[in-house]
């Protein structure tokens, strides 16, 4: 029963682990990167934004018809 719930094995620790040791050492060492052109920066605005009028669209009920019949 112990060994139902584990969620990482030891291979994926040491993976974690190397990528919290890269995500940290890394931009200490690479030189500073130019910012991105302008369209990708609307990419996740607009992602944002569809994401957001899907929320708050209502649902189409329509073809939700039930009869129900005694």
């Amino acid at each position: 029963m112990s060994g139902c719930f584990r969620p990482f094995g030891f291979g994926g620790l040491l993976l974690l682990a190397a990528l919290t040791a890269s995500m940290l050492v890394l931009p200490l060492v690479l030189p500073p990167l130019p910012p991105p052109p302008l369209m990708l920066l609307f990419f996740p605005v607009g992602l944002m934004a569809a994401l957001v009028f899907l929320a708050f669209s209502p649902a189409e009920t329509v073809g939700n018809v039930v009869v129900h019949t005694l």
